[in-house]
């Protein structure tokens, strides 16, 4: 960046397309990173990945039969989330299970975008492209704060159930015992995995939508391994790449604002591996 492009990114935050983006970006990353924590903590980093998949079957499905895309995008993610919970233990999912509809769900996907492609006149052909690399910058008022809206009920929710999702997720069996309802809590927990994937699709889009999950709770996890230190630092990690990849995109134009999101998460997560970490685990305090 050079001198003379300073005063245009000071002046950003006065072009409406960005404070849509901003937005919607920063509750949406705030979202992927608490969500994504637990994903990370929990072994089932894998899920997301599939979701994404599931968020562009969803999307161009919706498309190919006229609807919102975003009632497709939740519909899909929210409902094979559940479906790939009951097909695992205590509502996990695990490899088997996914790897079982994996392939399937990416088939339907390309079925859709051709149905849509060549029967609808109407047919936007970007609509495919919107839906793997996300839009952010293409954000209406009402829809920035619909997500926004909805990024903030999904972080809501993730702060309630952390205490006893925290307990499940370490000790499965004590926390059975101990009365912690584990299998609605890893249906409800998929649930709201569901609905992160589907929201964070308008940002960074489906293909990119694991980095977003994944990367800053990876590096969060690295940086401490004390349980709410780690939660928080992962949300607040998401919350600057995502701001940071904004600020990128904006400064040089011709660079997509999802992949300058991903490739900050990634930096940053790469960097993680520069900091000294001390090789004796610290004792994972449920009070800390």
């Amino acid at each position: 960046m050079n001198a003379a492009t300073a005063p245009e990114l000071a002046g950003a935050l006065d072009q409406p397309f960005f404070q849509h983006a901003v937005l919607a970006g920063t509750a949406i990353a705030a979202a992927c990173g608490l969500v994504g924590y637990f994903l990370v903590l929990r072994a089932q980093v894998f899920t997301s990945d599939a979701l994404s998949h599931v968020a562009f079957t969803g999307a161009v499905a919706a498309l190919a039969f006229g609807y919102d895309p975003r009632l497709g995008l939740f519909t899909a993610t929210i409902a094979v989330a559940l479906l790939l919970g009951a097909l695992g233990h205590r509502g996990r999912t695990d490899d088997v299970a996914i790897g079982s509809v994996f392939s399937w769900i990416l088939g339907l996907g390309v079925f859709f975008l051709a149905l849509y492609t060549t029967s609808r006149s109407t047919a936007d052909s970007r609509a495919g492209v919107s839906v793997l690399f996300g839009s952010i910058f293409g954000l209406s008022a009402a829809r920035a704060q619909l997500a926004a809206l909805i990024a903030a009920g999904i972080c809501l929710a993730m702060l309630l159930l952390s205490r006893p999702l925290l307990f499940a997720s370490l000790d499965e069996a004590v926390a059975a015992a101990r009365g912690v309802p584990v299998r609605a809590l890893g249906f409800g927990f998929l649930a709201l995995v569901g609905a992160c994937a589907a929201e964070a699709t308008q940002a960074v889009g489906a293909l990119l939508l694991l980095g977003l999950l994944a990367a800053p709770a990876g590096a969060a996890m690295r940086l401490t391994h004390r349980p709410y230190r780690a939660l928080a630092l992962s949300a607040g990690l998401a919350v600057a790449e995502m701001w940071s990849g904004l600020a990128l995109s904006y400064a040089i134009p011709k660079l997509p604002p999802s992949s300058a999101v991903i490739a900050v998460a990634t930096a940053v997560y790469a960097a993680t591996f520069l900091v000294p970490i001390s090789r004796k685990r610290e004792r994972i305090d449920l009070a800390a």
